[in-house]
Protein backbone atom coordinates (compact mmCIF):
# COMPACT_ATOMS: atom_id res chain seq x y z
CA UNK A 1 0.00 0.00 0.00
CA UNK A 2 2.96 2.41 0.71
CA UNK A 3 4.55 1.61 -2.36
CA UNK A 4 1.51 2.59 -4.49
CA UNK A 5 1.16 6.00 -2.20
CA UNK A 6 4.36 6.83 -2.60
CA UNK A 7 4.43 7.69 -6.46
CA UNK A 8 0.81 8.84 -6.73
CA UNK A 9 2.17 11.56 -4.50
CA UNK A 10 5.26 11.93 -6.34
CA UNK A 11 2.81 11.87 -9.75
CA UNK A 12 1.11 14.85 -8.22
CA UNK A 13 4.20 17.23 -6.99
CA UNK A 14 5.80 16.75 -11.02
CA UNK A 15 1.98 17.25 -12.73
CA UNK A 16 2.10 20.91 -12.04
CA UNK A 17 4.46 23.12 -14.56
CA UNK A 18 6.97 25.73 -13.05
CA UNK A 19 4.68 28.21 -14.05
CA UNK A 20 2.14 26.94 -12.04
CA UNK A 21 3.90 26.41 -9.11
CA UNK A 22 5.52 30.29 -9.22
CA UNK A 23 1.85 31.33 -9.16
CA UNK A 24 1.22 29.42 -6.15
CA UNK A 25 4.13 31.04 -4.50
CA UNK A 26 3.62 34.43 -5.82
CA UNK A 27 -0.24 33.78 -4.73
CA UNK A 28 -1.89 35.26 -8.14
CA UNK A 29 -5.19 35.72 -7.24
CA UNK A 30 -4.12 37.85 -3.96
CA UNK A 31 -1.61 39.41 -6.12
CA UNK A 32 -4.01 40.57 -8.56
CA UNK A 33 -6.88 42.06 -5.78
CA UNK A 34 -3.85 43.90 -4.71
CA UNK A 35 -3.40 45.26 -8.17
CA UNK A 36 -6.49 46.09 -8.56
CA UNK A 37 -7.06 47.86 -5.25
CA UNK A 38 -4.05 49.64 -6.57
CA UNK A 39 -4.79 50.75 -10.07
CA UNK A 40 -8.04 51.95 -8.65
CA UNK A 41 -6.41 54.06 -6.15
CA UNK A 42 -3.90 55.21 -8.69
CA UNK A 43 -7.28 56.24 -11.21
CA UNK A 44 -9.44 57.75 -8.69
CA UNK A 45 -6.55 59.81 -7.26
CA UNK A 46 -5.31 61.23 -10.16
CA UNK A 47 -6.38 64.54 -11.32
CA UNK A 48 -5.96 65.52 -15.53
CA UNK A 49 -5.12 63.58 -18.35
CA UNK A 50 -3.68 59.66 -16.89
CA UNK A 51 -0.01 59.34 -17.00
CA UNK A 52 0.48 55.78 -17.99
CA UNK A 53 4.09 55.56 -17.84
CA UNK A 54 3.86 56.33 -13.92
CA UNK A 55 0.87 53.88 -13.34
CA UNK A 56 2.87 51.16 -15.13
CA UNK A 57 5.74 51.71 -12.73
CA UNK A 58 3.44 51.60 -9.84
CA UNK A 59 1.59 48.37 -11.00
CA UNK A 60 5.07 46.89 -11.38
CA UNK A 61 6.47 47.92 -8.40
CA UNK A 62 3.59 47.16 -6.35
CA UNK A 63 3.49 43.85 -8.14
CA UNK A 64 6.92 43.03 -6.76
CA UNK A 65 5.99 43.94 -3.25
CA UNK A 66 3.14 41.86 -3.35
CA UNK A 67 4.58 38.39 -4.93
CA UNK A 68 7.76 38.87 -2.43
CA UNK A 69 5.25 39.36 0.25
CA UNK A 70 3.35 36.06 -0.52
CA UNK A 71 6.53 34.00 -0.67
CA UNK A 72 7.94 35.06 2.45
CA UNK A 73 4.99 34.39 4.00
CA UNK A 74 4.37 30.49 2.93
CA UNK A 75 8.24 30.93 4.07
CA UNK A 76 7.50 32.15 7.63
CA UNK A 77 4.39 29.63 7.25
CA UNK A 78 5.07 26.28 5.55
CA UNK A 79 5.19 24.01 8.49
CA UNK A 80 1.73 25.26 9.36
CA UNK A 81 0.75 25.66 5.61
CA UNK A 82 1.26 21.21 5.84
CA UNK A 83 -1.19 20.54 8.52
CA UNK A 84 -3.95 22.03 6.45
CA UNK A 85 -5.46 20.43 3.63
CA UNK A 86 -6.26 23.70 1.53
CA UNK A 87 -2.51 24.28 1.48
CA UNK A 88 -0.48 21.22 1.67
CA UNK A 89 -0.18 21.21 -2.03
CA UNK A 90 1.75 24.79 -1.55
CA UNK A 91 5.40 24.87 -3.14
CA UNK A 92 6.94 24.66 0.45
CA UNK A 93 4.90 22.29 2.22
CA UNK A 94 4.58 19.49 -1.04
CA UNK A 95 8.28 19.90 -1.64
CA UNK A 96 8.19 21.65 -5.08
CA UNK A 97 10.38 24.20 -3.66
CA UNK A 98 12.95 23.99 -1.17
CA UNK A 99 12.67 26.86 1.58
CA UNK A 100 16.34 28.58 0.30
CA UNK A 101 15.09 29.14 -3.20
CA UNK A 102 11.85 30.61 -1.94
CA UNK A 103 13.80 33.24 0.31
CA UNK A 104 15.79 34.30 -2.34
CA UNK A 105 12.39 34.93 -4.40
CA UNK A 106 11.08 36.61 -1.56
CA UNK A 107 13.92 38.82 -0.68
CA UNK A 108 14.41 39.73 -4.21
CA UNK A 109 11.36 40.70 -5.09
CA UNK A 110 10.22 42.33 -1.93
CA UNK A 111 13.58 44.76 -2.15
CA UNK A 112 13.93 45.50 -6.25
CA UNK A 113 9.76 46.27 -5.52
CA UNK A 114 10.12 48.98 -2.84
CA UNK A 115 13.79 50.50 -4.97
CA UNK A 116 12.07 50.67 -8.22
CA UNK A 117 8.66 52.80 -6.27
CA UNK A 118 11.14 54.82 -4.68
CA UNK A 119 12.91 55.76 -7.82
CA UNK A 120 10.32 55.27 -10.43
CA UNK A 121 7.70 56.67 -8.73
CA UNK A 122 7.78 58.42 -5.02
CA UNK A 123 9.14 58.03 -2.08
CA UNK A 124 5.53 58.12 -0.11
CA UNK A 125 4.52 55.06 -2.00
CA UNK A 126 7.81 53.15 -1.32
CA UNK A 127 7.33 53.71 2.29
CA UNK A 128 3.34 52.68 2.51
CA UNK A 129 5.27 49.64 0.54
CA UNK A 130 7.31 48.83 3.07
CA UNK A 131 4.85 49.07 5.64
CA UNK A 132 2.87 46.62 4.05
CA UNK A 133 5.49 43.84 3.99
CA UNK A 134 6.99 44.36 7.21
CA UNK A 135 3.43 44.59 9.00
CA UNK A 136 2.08 41.57 7.04
CA UNK A 137 5.11 39.32 7.24
CA UNK A 138 6.46 39.91 10.65
CA UNK A 139 3.20 41.41 12.38
CA UNK A 140 -0.04 39.36 11.04
CA UNK A 141 1.56 36.38 10.18
CA UNK A 142 3.09 35.64 14.11
CA UNK A 143 -0.30 37.06 15.79
CA UNK A 144 -2.44 34.22 13.48
CA UNK A 145 -1.03 31.83 16.20
CA UNK A 146 -1.07 33.86 19.03
CA UNK A 147 -4.45 36.23 19.18
CA UNK A 148 -7.85 36.36 17.37
CA UNK A 149 -7.05 39.89 16.79
CA UNK A 150 -4.74 38.86 14.01
CA UNK A 151 -7.72 39.57 11.43
CA UNK A 152 -7.97 42.92 12.51
CA UNK A 153 -4.65 44.01 12.25
CA UNK A 154 -3.88 42.01 9.19
CA UNK A 155 -6.27 44.15 7.65
CA UNK A 156 -4.46 46.68 7.86
CA UNK A 157 -1.61 45.74 5.19
CA UNK A 158 -4.57 44.07 3.37
CA UNK A 159 -6.00 47.82 3.15
CA UNK A 160 -2.80 49.72 2.40
CA UNK A 161 -2.25 48.78 -1.82
CA UNK A 162 -5.21 51.54 -2.82
CA UNK A 163 -3.33 53.94 -0.62
CA UNK A 164 -0.26 53.08 -2.38
CA UNK A 165 -2.15 53.94 -5.77
CA UNK A 166 -3.55 56.69 -4.57
CA UNK A 167 -0.19 58.15 -3.04
CA UNK A 168 1.70 57.35 -6.49
CA UNK A 169 -1.06 59.45 -7.74
CA UNK A 170 -1.10 62.65 -5.67
CA UNK A 171 2.02 62.45 -4.07
CA UNK A 172 0.39 62.70 -0.99
CA UNK A 173 -2.15 61.29 1.57
CA UNK A 174 -5.61 63.04 1.75
CA UNK A 175 -8.99 62.44 3.34
CA UNK A 176 -10.09 60.51 0.04
CA UNK A 177 -7.01 58.06 0.09
CA UNK A 178 -8.01 57.06 3.36
CA UNK A 179 -11.88 56.77 2.70
CA UNK A 180 -10.31 53.59 -0.10
CA UNK A 181 -8.31 52.56 2.50
CA UNK A 182 -11.47 52.06 4.85
CA UNK A 183 -13.46 50.92 2.56
CA UNK A 184 -10.62 47.39 1.89
CA UNK A 185 -10.60 47.49 5.90
CA UNK A 186 -14.19 47.14 6.65
CA UNK A 187 -14.29 44.71 3.58
CA UNK A 188 -11.98 42.29 4.69
CA UNK A 189 -13.41 41.30 7.97
CA UNK A 190 -16.64 39.48 6.77
CA UNK A 191 -14.84 37.84 3.81
CA UNK A 192 -12.11 36.48 6.21
CA UNK A 193 -14.56 35.47 8.91
CA UNK A 194 -16.71 33.57 6.70
CA UNK A 195 -13.37 31.77 5.59
CA UNK A 196 -12.25 31.07 8.93
CA UNK A 197 -15.35 29.67 9.82
CA UNK A 198 -15.44 27.50 6.75
CA UNK A 199 -12.15 26.14 7.41
CA UNK A 200 -12.16 26.19 11.29
CA UNK A 201 -11.04 22.54 12.10
CA UNK A 202 -8.30 23.24 9.51
CA UNK A 203 -7.19 26.36 11.47
CA UNK A 204 -7.27 24.45 14.48
CA UNK A 205 -5.62 21.74 13.89
CA UNK A 206 -2.51 23.70 12.20
CA UNK A 207 -3.00 26.17 15.26
CA UNK A 208 -4.04 29.44 13.92
CA UNK A 209 -6.02 31.37 16.44
CA UNK A 210 -8.93 32.47 14.45
CA UNK A 211 -12.30 33.54 16.06
CA UNK A 212 -14.10 30.65 14.63
CA UNK A 213 -11.41 28.45 16.63
CA UNK A 214 -12.03 29.91 20.01
CA UNK A 215 -15.77 30.54 19.25
CA UNK A 216 -17.12 27.25 18.60
CA UNK A 217 -20.76 28.47 18.68
CA UNK A 218 -20.37 31.57 16.44
CA UNK A 219 -22.08 33.91 18.17
CA UNK A 220 -18.76 36.42 18.31
CA UNK A 221 -18.00 35.32 14.29
CA UNK A 222 -21.57 35.90 13.47
CA UNK A 223 -21.71 39.05 15.44
CA UNK A 224 -18.41 40.98 14.05
CA UNK A 225 -19.19 39.79 10.53
CA UNK A 226 -22.06 41.87 10.89
CA UNK A 227 -20.48 44.94 12.49
CA UNK A 228 -18.34 45.48 10.17
CA UNK A 229 -20.66 44.79 7.09
CA UNK A 230 -22.91 47.45 8.92
CA UNK A 231 -19.81 49.79 9.40
CA UNK A 232 -18.63 49.81 5.53
CA UNK A 233 -21.99 50.67 4.71
CA UNK A 234 -21.58 54.25 5.38
CA UNK A 235 -17.99 54.09 5.08
CA UNK A 236 -18.39 53.48 1.41
CA UNK A 237 -20.59 56.27 0.94
CA UNK A 238 -17.32 58.34 1.34
CA UNK A 239 -15.97 58.71 -2.06
CA UNK A 240 -19.18 60.66 -3.21
CA UNK A 241 -19.45 62.59 0.15
CA UNK A 242 -15.74 63.44 -0.71
CA UNK A 243 -16.77 64.49 -4.72
CA UNK A 244 -14.79 61.10 -5.83
CA UNK A 245 -17.49 59.63 -7.61
CA UNK A 246 -21.25 60.73 -8.24
CA UNK A 247 -24.50 59.63 -7.76
CA UNK A 248 -24.33 56.38 -10.03
CA UNK A 249 -21.96 55.34 -7.67
CA UNK A 250 -23.86 56.50 -4.15
CA UNK A 251 -26.81 54.30 -5.30
CA UNK A 252 -24.98 51.64 -6.23
CA UNK A 253 -23.26 51.20 -3.15
CA UNK A 254 -25.75 51.98 -1.17
CA UNK A 255 -27.41 48.76 -3.09
CA UNK A 256 -24.45 46.39 -3.03
CA UNK A 257 -23.62 47.39 0.63
CA UNK A 258 -27.37 46.82 2.05
CA UNK A 259 -26.84 43.09 -0.02
CA UNK A 260 -23.89 42.47 1.42
CA UNK A 261 -25.38 43.41 4.78
CA UNK A 262 -28.40 40.97 4.42
CA UNK A 263 -25.75 38.01 3.48
CA UNK A 264 -23.96 38.48 6.39
CA UNK A 265 -26.89 38.40 8.56
CA UNK A 266 -28.11 35.74 7.42
CA UNK A 267 -24.79 34.03 8.00
CA UNK A 268 -25.08 35.32 12.19
CA UNK A 269 -28.52 33.84 12.32
CA UNK A 270 -27.39 30.34 11.07
CA UNK A 271 -24.22 29.65 11.15
CA UNK A 272 -23.67 26.80 8.45
CA UNK A 273 -21.23 26.54 6.14
CA UNK A 274 -23.15 26.75 2.71
CA UNK A 275 -24.23 30.29 4.70
CA UNK A 276 -20.38 30.85 5.47
CA UNK A 277 -19.88 29.98 1.74
CA UNK A 278 -22.70 32.27 0.82
CA UNK A 279 -21.28 35.02 2.29
CA UNK A 280 -17.81 34.41 1.37
CA UNK A 281 -18.80 34.52 -2.83
CA UNK A 282 -20.97 37.67 -2.23
CA UNK A 283 -18.05 39.21 -0.58
CA UNK A 284 -15.94 38.62 -3.73
CA UNK A 285 -18.69 40.23 -5.83
CA UNK A 286 -19.62 43.16 -3.81
CA UNK A 287 -15.51 44.71 -3.92
CA UNK A 288 -15.34 44.85 -7.73
CA UNK A 289 -18.27 45.88 -8.64
CA UNK A 290 -17.98 48.55 -6.20
CA UNK A 291 -14.41 49.74 -7.12
CA UNK A 292 -16.06 49.26 -10.54
CA UNK A 293 -18.56 51.76 -10.28
CA UNK A 294 -16.31 53.83 -8.64
CA UNK A 295 -14.09 54.04 -11.60
CA UNK A 296 -17.26 54.04 -14.08
CA UNK A 297 -18.44 57.35 -11.86
CA UNK A 298 -15.53 59.03 -10.91
CA UNK A 299 -16.04 62.93 -11.30
CA UNK A 300 -13.06 63.93 -13.40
Amino acid sequence: MKATVQPLAEATVVEKTRFAVISDLFKARLTFLVLLTTLVGFYVGFRGPLNLLLLLHTMLGTALVASGAAALNQLLEREHDAKMRRTEDRPLPSGRLQPRTVLILGVACGGVGLIYLASAVNLLTSLLGAITLVSYLFVYTPLKRITTLNTVIGAIPGALPPLMGWAAAQGEITPGGWSLFAILFFWQLPHFFAIAWIYREQYAQAGFMMLPVVDPNGERTGRQAVSHTLGLLPISLCPYLFKLAGPVYLFGALALGLAYLWFAIQFSRHLTVPRARQLFFVSILYLPLLLGLMVFDKIK
